[in-house]
């Protein structure tokens, strides 16, 4: 692959609950780069159809016209440069960016995401979940959901981390916001430097 058609641009992936969209949204503020999370727009589109993330996420293993939308829109942003997107199959439609892939291990997630559900209304429109344990099932549901839906589509494993340039556990202690937000900064500055050359 020839340097020059790296990309200016960020995509990161990873488990649910492990900080995608904080680490984005920090990340954009720092380097001044647009931001863009699909996670938001699956937000929007279920609202728009009067479901929850989960009633949506399952219309869509049988309704191909919901990833259509998602993946047209991810296509259309690889035209753009220094943008940061936080969605699970950018790294996919593109190849060129400076792929990140957040790790996290499942009990942490659900605990972080049950708190986040307390103080995040976008969410609370979208997602419900009585205690941890339902939610780290349900979060498990959708994981294997997303597993079999993107391998049916385009035969890939959207979780394998051999698809990224960096890979962070965000679940460990000394990986804080901070420490995480500085390796992709890091990361990015590295990558960024071989399309300058």
């Amino acid at each position: 692959m020839h340097m020059s058609h790296k990309k200016k641009i960020i995509t990161i992936a990873g488990k649910l609950g492990s900080g995608k969209s904080s680490t984005a949204k920090r990340v954009a503020n720092m380097l001044n780069l647009a931001h863009f999370s699909s996670g938001d727009f699956l937000r929007q589109v279920a609202t728009k159809r009067g479901m929850t993330i989960k009633e949506l996420m399952l219309a869509a293993e049988t309704d191909k016209q919901i990833d259509h939308e998602i993946d047209e829109l991810l296509k259309s942003k690889a035209k753009e440069e220094n943008l940061i997107i936080d969605s699970r199959l950018a790294f996919h439609w593109i190849p060129e960016s400076f792929k990140v892939y957040l790790e996290i291990d499942p009990d942490i997630a659900a605990q972080r995401m049950f708190f986040d559900l307390e103080s995040n209304e976008s969410r609370q429109e979208s997602e419900h979940a009585k205690s941890v344990e339902e939610m780290k099932q349900q979060m498990l549901e959708r994981h294997e959901s997303d597993i079999k839906r993107y391998h049916d589509l385009y035969d890939i494993n959207h979780t394998d981390h051999n698809n990224f340039d960096l890979v962070i556990d965000t679940g460990k202690n000394e990986n804080d916001l901070d420490s995480v937000v500085n390796q992709v900064i890091q990361g990015y500055i590295e990558h960024c430097k071989d399309i300058d050359r």
